[in-house]
């Protein structure tokens, strides 16, 4: 019986691994038909594409595709094919993407304006693996938005997007300017003791909060220095930026001082925890209350410390819309002081 489970088990991954295969292949060789009939229209009707007449001559396309090769030819499915060909207009690197992303992932894709926005969605969905459901459910909780990176400016933003592989992620990508903790259940008001126990109890659920990747690792880590004893609330390590990132709780606005302590947790960590191959840790303040100037101003020239916002609520949409534009604002200020 065992060796006809072995026998069974080794052709049953043959047969999957064969399927999976085929399914890469298939959803990669029609995306690239889709793209190609799209390039192909968009270069025939050039100018006269968004006039009356290039509208009436697509939908009489549309008409004689769809009686000859069925369904997925009408009007609309090809002005979609047109700007996903307008949208990525380099064949070679969509081809790349396709081995990865559906023709749902690219037309969720290009109903986003905003190039940066855009770019982010598309380079988390092919590292992480993003099912269209939970690209979709990742723009409804506005993954960009609170992202660090979203408050770079955009020639920076865009740039460090474009530099992600499986193997490399930008820690601004990965780290977020507000973490939503309503699943805490904390109202009114509460210590930092009880805000890093309700996180313990709620482990699960916070790792997914801080994103793909996180693994816990320790509470209340104690470093001593000259016979002074200091404590890190969680230490966390980060299986892609490949390094430990310490996460210190603070009650309140961020305060100067807060930076300096965790300047001792990194070094400390550096000196005694890092591992052979691993990156210089990276430390996130987690405070209750924003003040985006303070931080901005202290903060932005800092590679491994980084500060966010925790809520014990669900805002509405705005509320992140209106905090990363206040962002936006002092980081442009500030690059404009430095020219």
């Amino acid at each position: 019986m065992l060796v006809c489970d072995n026998l069974y088990n080794g052709i049953s991954e043959i047969i999957d691994s064969a399927r999976r295969t085929v399914a890469v292949y298939v959803n990669a060789q029609s995306n690239m038909m889709f793209w190609h009939i799209g390039h192909y229209i968009n270069e025939d009707l050039n100018y006269v594409k968004y006039s009356a007449y290039g509208e009436k001559i697509l939908a009489t396309l549309s008409q004689r595709l769809t009686a000859t090769y069925g369904k997925g030819f009408t009007y609309s499915a090809l002005t979609r094919m047109m700007k996903v060909a307008l949208c990525y207009d380099d064949e070679e690197m969509f081809a790349t993407m396709s081995q990865t992303l559906s023709w749902s992932h690219f037309l969720e894709l290009i109903t986003i304006e905003d190039k940066a926005k855009r770019l982010f969605y598309q380079q988390m969905g092919i590292i992480e693996h993003w099912s269209i459901r939970t690209l979709r459910e990742k723009q409804d909780g506005m993954a960009y938005e609170r992202s660090l990176i979203a408050a770079k400016p955009e020639d920076e933003a865009i740039k460090a997007l474009e530099g992600i592989t499986p193997q490399h992620i930008e820690p601004d990508v990965v780290l977020k300017n507000s973490y939503i903790l309503d699943f805490l259940g904390l109202n009114g008001y509460y210590s930092e003791e009880e805000l890093e126990d309700a996180i313990i109890t709620q482990l699960e659920a916070f790792i997914l909060e801080l994103g793909q990747g996180f693994a816990f690792l320790e509470r209340q880590k104690r470093f001593t220095v000259d016979g002074t004893d200091y404590y890190l609330d969680l230490l966390f390590y980060h299986r892609r930026l490949k390094c430990l990132v310490a996460i210190d709780l603070k009650l309140g606005k961020f305060k100067p001082q807060y930076k300096g302590q965790m300047e001792l947790y990194l070094k400390y960590l550096q000196k005694y925890d890092m591992q052979e191959g691993e990156n210089p840790p990276i430390g996130l303040l987690l405070c209750s209350e924003g003040n985006t100037e303070h931080i901005e101003l202290l903060m932005l020239d800092e590679p491994n410390i980084k500060v966010g916002q925790y809520l014990t609520y669900l805002p509405e949409k705005q509320w992140f819309i209106d905090k990363l534009n206040r962002s936006i604002l002092i980081a442009k200020e500030y690059k404009d002081k430095q020219k």
